[in-house]
């Protein structure tokens, strides 16, 4: 146990730059450090749940004999239960405690998730990715609730950015170790859900701290601030371009690992490397690029910016014929993606009051959620029509959100 959370402090340790490491050991105390190390593990398991699936996603199809169209729900069902389950479970670890949440959500997670590996149709499979995504949410607001109750101001912002880079790096690691399980049998990808036993182990060692729940006073003022926010029409728009960023990411998670296993051939190990370069492009361009671009272009330019990257990428699919184009042509989507998807939540973030703030990126994260989940809905007609139709809608929503940002009138009042 303990030399797995001394891994998940060296990956701390590579995925932040010099300067923000210094910051956070003068802001963090020693004996927090093995604490944080295990809610971070925890927020990494959350990467599995889609990373697990999708390189092995056409083995299922093909195996179960599942017609493409809906079968693509299997990916994104859970994002629709963590949207649900999120807010409510977030609600309930304020007044019975944090811990009591994410130690049966941790279980959960590995026993449902495990459990996929022996169904043998869609209804079954369907209801236990369901209900791992209702693990899946009761980890993530657990794990977030506990840096909130734990850190304040500068330096909780930079654990957020902190658990982003870790947990980046883990969607890169999944697809890979899924594609490589799945070359033997699609069923032993669902091991992975397993590593959720140890965390649990880990968290209930090493996790102690008294809960701190909110009066109804401060949850009074803290709505209060949040309807003066939704008055912004801006709100609308980033909320919106959310929903929209998360289709489209949806829409070469889904399909096209079934368009390159028909074009070039791809096996599970290759989709898994397809997966893993839009990671990376993402982590790149987030480590080095985003709050760079941010900076020179504007927070709203910049998403704009990575959202014609993805129109530009996602449209390509179609004319790719090599595992290489493939690869570049992920890398550059991940790019995209990366700098579009970020500098939406942080312009979120900025139009919410500091006492609705967790309540409306609450709200932007469930909006993307849901946009993950209807994407296959949406767009399994267009799958049938043809192909490659479904990606050219993709990158024309892609262009549309783009336009959109650029489009914001400066004459609205309350911007």
């Amino acid at each position: 146990m303990g030399q797995s959370i001394a891994n998940v402090e060296i990956l701390i340790a590579m995925a932040l730059p010099k300067r923000v490491r210094f910051q956070l050991n003068s802001d963090i105390h020693r004996e927090q450090v093995p604490m944080l190390s295990v809610l971070l593990a925890a927020g990494c398991l959350t990467s599995i749940t889609g990373g697990a699936i999708a390189p092995v996603f056409p083995d299922i199809v093909a195996e179960l004999n599942l017609n493409p169209r809906w079968a693509g729900i299997l990916v994104s069902i859970p994002r629709l239960t963590v949207a649900i389950a999120n807010p409510l479970l977030g609600f309930i670890a304020d007044r019975v405690g944090k811990l009591t949440v994410l130690l049966p959500s941790l279980i959960a997670f590995a026993l449902f998730g495990i459990m996929g590996a022996f169904s043998q149709n869609l209804f079954s499979l369907l209801i236990l990715r369901a209900l791992v995504g209702v693990a899946n949410g009761g980890i993530s607001a657990a794990s977030l609730g506990f840096v909130a109750h734990l850190f304040e101001g500068e330096t909780r912002s930079r654990l957020m950015g902190y658990t982003a880079s870790v947990i980046t790096i883990a969607s890169i690691i999944v697809p890979l170790l899924a594609g490589w399980f799945g070359s033997f049998h699609w069923r032993f990808a669902f091991c992975l859900y397993g590593l959720a036993l140890p965390v649990a182990i880990a968290a209930r060692l090493l996790i102690k701290v008294p809960s701190d729940p909110k009066t109804d006073s401060e949850q009074k003022v803290a709505l209060q601030h949040l309807s003066q926010a939704f008055s912004n029409v801006r709100l609308g728009i980033v909320l919106l371009t959310l929903y929209g960023t998360a289709t489209i990411f949806y829409t070469v998670l889904v399909y096209a690992p079934l368009y390159f296993q028909t074009a070039i051939g791809a096996d599970s190990v290759l989709n898994g490397m397809i997966l893993a370069a839009r990671a990376i492009g993402a982590a790149i361009i987030a480590a080095v690029g985003a709050a760079s671009v941010a900076k020179r272009l504007g927070k709203t330019q910049a998403t704009s910016f990575g959202l014609v990257i993805m129109a530009v990428t996602v449209a390509a699919i179609p004319f790719l014929n090599t595992p290489q184009s493939a690869l570049i042509t992920a890398f550059g989507f991940g790019l995209g993606f990366g700098l579009a998807m970020p500098n939406a939540y942080d312009t979120l973030a900025d139009l919410a009051p500091a006492a609705g703030r967790s309540t409306l990126l609450a709200l932007g994260a469930g909006t993307a959620s849901l946009g993950q989940f209807l994407s296959p809905i949406l767009l399994g007609a267009v799958w049938e029509s043809g192909e490659s139709n479904v990606f050219f809608v993709a990158g024309a929503i892609a262009i549309a959100l783009a336009l959109l940002q650029l489009l914001r009138p400066s004459q609205m009042s309350n911007v």
